[in-house]
Protein backbone atom coordinates (compact mmCIF):
# COMPACT_ATOMS: atom_id res chain seq x y z
CA UNK A 1 0.00 0.00 0.00
CA UNK A 2 3.26 2.14 0.39
CA UNK A 3 5.16 2.20 -2.82
CA UNK A 4 8.25 4.15 -3.65
CA UNK A 5 9.34 4.29 -7.38
CA UNK A 6 13.07 5.61 -8.26
CA UNK A 7 14.50 5.79 -11.33
CA UNK A 8 15.73 8.04 -14.09
CA UNK A 9 13.13 10.89 -15.48
CA UNK A 10 10.72 9.86 -18.55
CA UNK A 11 10.84 5.80 -17.45
CA UNK A 12 7.19 5.36 -16.22
CA UNK A 13 7.39 6.30 -12.73
CA UNK A 14 4.03 8.71 -12.99
CA UNK A 15 2.14 6.42 -15.24
CA UNK A 16 2.65 3.76 -13.17
CA UNK A 17 0.81 5.54 -10.30
CA UNK A 18 -2.03 6.60 -12.93
CA UNK A 19 -2.45 3.34 -13.87
CA UNK A 20 -3.02 1.92 -10.51
CA UNK A 21 -5.79 4.32 -9.67
CA UNK A 22 -7.44 3.80 -13.33
CA UNK A 23 -7.35 0.41 -12.24
CA UNK A 24 -8.11 0.62 -9.04
CA UNK A 25 -10.90 2.63 -9.72
CA UNK A 26 -9.79 5.28 -7.32
CA UNK A 27 -9.16 8.88 -7.74
CA UNK A 28 -5.31 9.71 -7.95
CA UNK A 29 -4.24 13.47 -6.31
CA UNK A 30 -0.88 14.82 -7.01
CA UNK A 31 0.60 16.02 -3.81
CA UNK A 32 2.62 19.41 -4.66
CA UNK A 33 5.89 19.07 -2.42
CA UNK A 34 7.09 22.58 -4.23
CA UNK A 35 3.30 24.34 -3.00
CA UNK A 36 3.58 22.42 0.67
CA UNK A 37 6.94 23.90 1.40
CA UNK A 38 6.96 27.23 2.98
CA UNK A 39 9.65 29.68 5.02
CA UNK A 40 7.70 29.61 7.83
CA UNK A 41 8.43 27.62 11.16
CA UNK A 42 5.80 24.74 11.57
CA UNK A 43 3.60 25.74 8.46
CA UNK A 44 5.11 23.06 6.14
CA UNK A 45 4.77 20.29 8.75
CA UNK A 46 0.84 21.45 9.28
CA UNK A 47 0.17 21.48 5.60
CA UNK A 48 1.42 17.76 5.59
CA UNK A 49 -0.51 16.86 8.53
CA UNK A 50 -3.25 18.53 6.44
CA UNK A 51 -2.64 15.82 3.54
CA UNK A 52 -2.41 12.90 5.11
CA UNK A 53 -5.43 13.98 7.25
CA UNK A 54 -7.23 13.40 3.59
CA UNK A 55 -5.16 10.74 2.70
CA UNK A 56 -7.08 8.98 5.91
CA UNK A 57 -10.80 10.54 4.94
CA UNK A 58 -10.36 10.29 1.14
CA UNK A 59 -9.51 7.36 -0.07
CA UNK A 60 -7.53 7.51 -2.91
CA UNK A 61 -3.76 6.91 -4.74
CA UNK A 62 -1.46 10.02 -3.54
CA UNK A 63 1.35 10.22 -5.54
CA UNK A 64 4.46 12.24 -3.85
CA UNK A 65 6.66 13.56 -7.14
CA UNK A 66 9.95 14.28 -6.68
CA UNK A 67 10.01 13.08 -3.14
CA UNK A 68 13.91 13.94 -2.87
CA UNK A 69 12.09 17.92 -2.14
CA UNK A 70 11.51 16.49 1.57
CA UNK A 71 13.08 13.45 1.74
CA UNK A 72 17.26 13.97 1.78
CA UNK A 73 19.45 12.47 4.23
CA UNK A 74 19.23 14.62 7.36
CA UNK A 75 23.10 15.49 8.02
CA UNK A 76 23.67 16.60 4.75
CA UNK A 77 26.08 19.43 4.17
CA UNK A 78 22.88 21.38 2.66
CA UNK A 79 20.69 20.18 5.04
CA UNK A 80 18.19 22.84 6.13
CA UNK A 81 16.26 22.75 9.58
CA UNK A 82 12.80 23.30 8.47
CA UNK A 83 13.39 20.75 5.90
CA UNK A 84 14.48 18.42 8.17
CA UNK A 85 11.49 18.70 10.70
CA UNK A 86 9.32 17.81 7.41
CA UNK A 87 10.97 14.56 6.83
CA UNK A 88 10.74 13.76 10.69
CA UNK A 89 7.23 14.29 10.29
CA UNK A 90 6.61 12.58 7.03
CA UNK A 91 8.14 9.29 8.62
CA UNK A 92 5.84 9.70 11.99
CA UNK A 93 3.02 10.11 9.59
CA UNK A 94 3.48 7.39 7.27
CA UNK A 95 4.61 5.03 9.89
CA UNK A 96 1.53 5.87 12.16
CA UNK A 97 -1.06 5.84 8.67
CA UNK A 98 -3.80 3.03 9.00
CA UNK A 99 -5.64 4.40 5.64
CA UNK A 100 -7.04 2.32 2.72
CA UNK A 101 -5.48 4.50 0.68
CA UNK A 102 -2.41 4.39 -1.75
CA UNK A 103 0.88 6.49 -1.28
CA UNK A 104 3.45 6.54 -3.72
CA UNK A 105 6.37 8.41 -3.35
CA UNK A 106 8.63 8.92 -6.71
CA UNK A 107 12.53 10.19 -6.68
CA UNK A 108 14.78 10.29 -9.49
CA UNK A 109 17.69 10.81 -7.09
CA UNK A 110 17.64 7.56 -4.73
CA UNK A 111 21.08 8.15 -3.29
CA UNK A 112 20.16 10.91 -1.64
CA UNK A 113 17.23 9.93 -0.23
CA UNK A 114 17.57 9.33 3.71
CA UNK A 115 17.56 5.76 4.80
CA UNK A 116 14.93 5.48 7.50
CA UNK A 117 12.40 6.51 4.41
CA UNK A 118 13.02 3.12 2.79
CA UNK A 119 11.76 0.93 6.10
CA UNK A 120 8.28 2.58 5.79
CA UNK A 121 7.38 1.83 1.93
CA UNK A 122 6.22 -1.78 1.74
CA UNK A 123 8.04 -2.17 -1.24
CA UNK A 124 10.93 -0.25 -3.55
CA UNK A 125 10.14 -0.30 -7.43
CA UNK A 126 13.54 0.38 -9.71
CA UNK A 127 12.63 1.87 -13.17
CA UNK A 128 15.57 1.93 -16.09
CA UNK A 129 15.98 3.24 -19.34
CA UNK A 130 14.59 1.08 -21.87
CA UNK A 131 16.57 -1.97 -23.09
CA UNK A 132 16.85 -2.20 -26.89
CA UNK A 133 14.10 -4.62 -27.95
CA UNK A 134 11.51 -2.32 -25.65
CA UNK A 135 13.13 0.75 -27.29
CA UNK A 136 11.91 -1.32 -30.51
CA UNK A 137 8.27 -2.39 -29.28
CA UNK A 138 7.66 1.31 -27.97
CA UNK A 139 8.61 2.87 -31.44
CA UNK A 140 6.44 0.24 -33.86
CA UNK A 141 3.58 0.58 -31.33
CA UNK A 142 3.56 4.22 -30.96
CA UNK A 143 3.81 4.77 -34.91
CA UNK A 144 0.98 2.37 -35.25
CA UNK A 145 -0.91 3.07 -39.10
CA UNK A 146 2.03 6.58 -39.26
CA UNK A 147 4.99 3.78 -39.40
CA UNK A 148 6.39 3.61 -43.22
CA UNK A 149 7.26 0.75 -44.81
CA UNK A 150 9.74 -1.06 -44.44
CA UNK A 151 10.15 0.00 -40.74
CA UNK A 152 13.98 -0.21 -39.93
CA UNK A 153 13.34 -0.99 -36.26
CA UNK A 154 16.96 -2.01 -35.84
CA UNK A 155 18.51 1.03 -37.20
CA UNK A 156 16.02 3.23 -35.38
CA UNK A 157 16.38 1.73 -32.06
CA UNK A 158 20.24 2.31 -32.56
CA UNK A 159 19.90 5.46 -32.72
CA UNK A 160 17.70 5.99 -30.09
CA UNK A 161 20.16 4.30 -27.54
CA UNK A 162 19.60 6.50 -24.19
CA UNK A 163 16.56 7.74 -24.60
CA UNK A 164 13.74 7.55 -21.94
CA UNK A 165 10.38 5.89 -22.85
CA UNK A 166 9.22 9.59 -22.86
CA UNK A 167 11.79 11.13 -25.22
CA UNK A 168 11.05 8.10 -27.47
CA UNK A 169 7.08 8.97 -27.32
CA UNK A 170 8.27 13.00 -28.03
CA UNK A 171 10.70 11.94 -30.82
CA UNK A 172 7.68 10.16 -32.38
CA UNK A 173 5.26 12.18 -32.10
CA UNK A 174 7.24 15.12 -33.77
CA UNK A 175 7.67 12.96 -36.77
CA UNK A 176 3.88 12.05 -37.21
CA UNK A 177 3.18 15.87 -36.72
CA UNK A 178 5.48 16.68 -39.74
CA UNK A 179 3.74 13.81 -41.64
CA UNK A 180 0.47 15.15 -41.00
CA UNK A 181 1.13 18.70 -41.54
CA UNK A 182 2.15 17.53 -45.23
CA UNK A 183 -0.45 15.40 -45.57
CA UNK A 184 1.31 12.15 -45.27
CA UNK A 185 -0.61 8.99 -44.32
CA UNK A 186 2.78 7.88 -43.05
CA UNK A 187 5.96 9.02 -41.67
CA UNK A 188 9.54 9.08 -43.69
CA UNK A 189 12.18 6.84 -41.95
CA UNK A 190 14.85 9.70 -42.51
CA UNK A 191 12.46 12.07 -40.77
CA UNK A 192 12.13 9.66 -38.03
CA UNK A 193 15.85 9.71 -37.48
CA UNK A 194 16.17 13.21 -37.45
CA UNK A 195 13.07 13.46 -34.56
CA UNK A 196 15.41 10.54 -32.87
CA UNK A 197 18.85 12.41 -33.36
CA UNK A 198 17.47 15.83 -32.14
CA UNK A 199 15.66 14.30 -28.99
CA UNK A 200 19.33 12.66 -27.98
CA UNK A 201 21.45 16.12 -28.76
CA UNK A 202 19.29 17.51 -26.46
CA UNK A 203 19.34 14.68 -24.03
CA UNK A 204 23.34 14.93 -23.95
CA UNK A 205 22.98 18.51 -23.52
CA UNK A 206 20.77 18.32 -20.52
CA UNK A 207 22.88 15.90 -18.54
CA UNK A 208 26.00 17.37 -19.45
CA UNK A 209 24.33 20.38 -17.39
CA UNK A 210 23.20 18.60 -14.55
CA UNK A 211 26.39 17.05 -14.66
CA UNK A 212 28.48 20.18 -14.78
CA UNK A 213 25.42 22.85 -12.70
CA UNK A 214 28.42 24.90 -11.94
CA UNK A 215 30.99 24.53 -14.89
CA UNK A 216 32.92 28.11 -15.90
CA UNK A 217 33.26 29.13 -19.28
CA UNK A 218 35.28 26.67 -21.08
CA UNK A 219 39.10 27.06 -21.40
CA UNK A 220 40.86 28.67 -24.72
Amino acid sequence: RKLLLVGPPGTGKTMTASVLAGELGLPLFLVRLDALITKFMGETAAKLRQVFDAISEVRGVYFFDEFDAIGSQRGMSNDVGEIRRVLNSFLQMIEHDQSNSLIIAATNHPEILDHALFRRFDDVIEYHAPSFEQSAQLLRARLGAFAPKPLPLKSLAEVAAGLSYAELRRAVDEAIKDALMHDASAVTTDALRTALAERKMLHQRLNNKNSHPHAGPAEK
